[in-house]
């Protein structure tokens, strides 16, 4: 009992003169464990083989049906995040953070479970809806208490959060590869020993960030920073507007469409970012062993282009702007999507230019999720932060579902008529063309929020304190008061 009143909302506020840089790496610590996600597709093949073992029996999953796996995790991870948003303001990151291993760990031996009994609905339910609101609750916690300890670099602080999601995959596919190797044998492929190895390891290195976790103590302000009424064009307000107001406004509605049209692109290759570089360069490979591990190195580079996209773009988004950086996204977007097929034709037939236009895809992927809670708290303000951002998050529960399904039952129809399966990719990728250019609208179109949107409140306060634990702290600002 001692042990769980450290999840207190109360024993996590950071004691006088407390080094604010001390809090990304518990956030990191979480967001690299749960980041494990977008390696998923690292288990797609062999859970293709988990009865032939060397070949796809009549009895395997199919890739269509695996698919549905990661899909129901991310549509839970926003899910999760709507409606636990305003349970984080009541209890604290502590609490949040410590569901939030729990309902992953747990996520990964039912799914292992699921794939010992060959029972598809286990891992529906395990790696899906419970390790899916273990991803939500451990998406939004860290975001909201780096936000609100860097109200002055707010790009830079949830990038901070946010790239270690992005780099899970760095960590989480090599450690895919090899403890299937380990486990596997003329009767196995290896996935349930890794899924309830990796359970037990998430959960282990996701406990160092629920105890080192700390928030910022009311009234506090980073040295020598005074909140700014308006900046860059207006669209950054040091005001609030209430949840419940926000759902009013169109502002809302268009960060969510903008949220899910780009979200909706990126996470169809994310999920099937293995099995594609196999099937578009299917002729570059002299063994399947060899076409795995490319597959693995991919997903691996494609997460080293997730995670730095999100610390790049969401740090360059304090410099010019929220809005200019979602155009840069949508602009560089429709053209590299148009470019992508041709990558695989013979004409081309370049390894090198796919990694290279699909990292640069997946960096503003990541960057997009990095800089749309900056987005929120310049429109709305920061005090409803979580509720706010929560809700904008639903966009990724219906992009986890329309992406991946996008990808893989276009596939599966260009297949079934006939096109080579290395062009069986090309009609997806304009498609996904077509919807950043919609995205691209949604951005154009997003304006300061009405003065009758905001609350009434009192004027902001005077300059801030020199240091944390200085006698006089001036009144608390409404954007900082709701810890």
């Amino acid at each position: 009992m001692a042990a769980l009143s450290l999840l207190d909302k109360g024993r996590a506020v950071a004691p006088p003169n407390y080094n604010r840089w001390l809090v990304p790496p518990a956030a990191l610590a979480i967001h690299l464990s749960i980041g494990e996600v977008y390696a998923f597709s690292v288990f797609k093949i062999p859970l293709t083989h988990a009865i032939g073992i060397t070949y796809q029996s009549p009895a395997d999953w199919k890739q269509p049906t695996i698919g549905w796996i990661f899909s129901i995790a991310i549509a839970f991870l926003g899910l999760s995040t709507a409606l636990f948003g305003g349970w984080l303001e009541r209890v604290g990151p502590r609490k949040v953070m410590f569901a939030a291993a729990c309902c992953f760990g747990a996520g990964f031996l039912i799914g292992a479970a699921g794939v010992h009994w060959h029972q598809i609905w286990l891992l529906y339910l395990g790696y899906g809806v419970i390790g899916g609101i273990g991803l939500g609750l451990g998406y939004i916690s860290p975001v909201a208490t780096l936000v609100r300890w860097f109200p002055d670099r707010p790009g830079l602080a949830t990038g901070l959060a946010i790239m270690g999601f992005g780099g899970g995959a760095v960590i989480g596919g090599p450690l895919e590869r090899f403890l299937m190797s380990v486990f596997s044998g003329p009767n196995s492929v290896g996935v349930t020993g890794a899924m309830i190895v990796m359970g037990l390891l998430y959960f282990a290195f996701m406990m160092f960030g629920v105890f080192t976790i700390r928030t910022p103590p009311p009234g506090w302000r980073p040295e020598g920073w005074v909140p700014k009424q308006q900046a860059a064009g207006g669209m950054i307000t040091s005001r609030t507007v209430a949840w419940r107001d926000a759902l009013k406004t169109p502002q809302f509605y268009l960060l969510w469409l903008v949220l899910c049209l780009n979200t909706t692109a990126g996470i169809g290759i994310i999920e099937q970012a293995s099995p594609m570089i196999q099937d578009m360069f299917k002729g570059k490979w002299s063994a399947a062993s060899y076409a795995a591990a490319a597959g693995t190195g991919f997903v691996g580079l494609l997460s080293l282009f997730n995670m730095g996209g999100r610390f790049f773009w969401s740090a360059i988004s304090d410099y010019v702007g929220r809005k200019s950086t979602y155009f840069c996204f949508f602009v560089l977007g429709v053209i590299l999507y148009a470019l992508v097929p041709f990558t695989g034709l013979q004409k081309w037939n370049s390894i090198a230019l796919f990694v290279i236009f699909c990292g640069v895809l997946i960096s503003m992927y990541g960057g997009g999720f990095a800089t749309m809670p900056a987005y929120v708290r310049d429109l709305f303000g920061a005090r409803d932060l979580s509720q706010i951002y929560g809700r904008i998050l639903t966009a990724w529960s219906v992009a986890g579902i329309a992406g991946p399904a996008l990808v893989n039952y276009i596939r599966k129809s260009q297949v079934d008529r006939g096109v080579p399966v290395t062009n069986a990719y090309s009609t997806v990728l304009y498609l996904m063309s077509g919807l950043l250019f919609l995205g691209l609208i949604c951005n154009a179109l997003i304006r300061p929020v009405s003065e009758s949107a905001y609350t009434a409140e009192a004027a902001p306060a005077g300059p801030a304190p020199d240091t944390l634990n200085r006698a006089n702290v001036p009144s608390t600002p409404p954007t900082q008061a709701k810890l």
